[in-house]
């Protein structure tokens, strides 16, 4: 029987990562190979991918960010710095989710959840604070000359409406916390909103620097 398997990304994983991304979401421009190498060097614990059958079907991957800088409306390119993970922050204590995605053949199978409870290791792992994401609202423009996007979040809240990604979010256990505009301009399935979402990290601990911190005190102090 097929198994479902998690793991960091490698460099061997991304052309096959690329490809899934296309098969994913046709109408928004995929990863350039570059930049999924960069976001292994900045920051290879954020990165994961799921295989099944031996073949990757997933991919989720973060950053570290200082959220008070963020908090404000900010669109996925400003806070990835388009992708480059540019703003990842080895200081901060939030981790930020900045994708995920599974292949169509495989929903239903969990891997979803797999990932993202890959991801919830990972800030328990480093001892950071929450998980932050911007998800898309992809049941929206169906609604759109009907609602706002505020309004159909709320309503997908209170079980009056169904989407496939905040409905899954909300039964992860993440919060919603509002409204992005203009987000994600290509994502024209969410008219370009996402909504914010969090979750808090039940094993954080205010009194220890994150592991990152302490990995970057230990570098510096290292001898030239």
């Amino acid at each position: 029987m097929p198994k479902l398997n998690i793991r960091n990304t490698r460099l061997e994983d991304i052309d096959a990562l690329v490809r899934l991304q296309r098969e994913v979401y046709p109408g928004i421009a995929a990863w350039q190979r570059q930049r999924a190498v960069q976001q292994i060097e900045i920051f290879p614990e954020g990165q994961l991918v799921a295989f099944y059958d031996n073949r990757l079907v997933g991919c989720a991957s973060s950053l570290v960010i200082q959220w008070d800088e963020w908090a404000d409306e900010h669109t996925w390119d400003q806070i990835t710095a388009a992708g480059t993970f540019d703003t990842h922050d080895p200081a901060g204590y939030t981790l930020y989710g900045a994708e995920v995605f599974v292949a169509p053949r495989l929903r239903g199978k969990r891997v979803g959840h797999a990932l993202y409870e890959a991801r919830r290791r990972v800030c328990k792992a480093l001892n950071l604070r929450r998980i932050i994401a911007c998800g898309r609202l992809p049941g929206y423009h169906s609604l759109a000359h009907e609602m706002t996007a505020g309004l159909y979040a709320r309503k997908v809240l209170w079980g009056d409406l169904t989407d496939p990604v905040l409905s899954f979010q909300l039964r992860e256990g993440f919060r919603y916390c509002g409204i992005m505009k203009g987000y994600l301009v290509d994502d024209h399935e969410s008219q370009g909103n996402a909504a914010l979402i969090v979750w808090i990290n039940p094993d954080y601990d205010a009194s220890k620097p994150t592991a990152l911190q302490l990995a970057r005190t230990a570098a510096q102090e290292m001898p030239a």
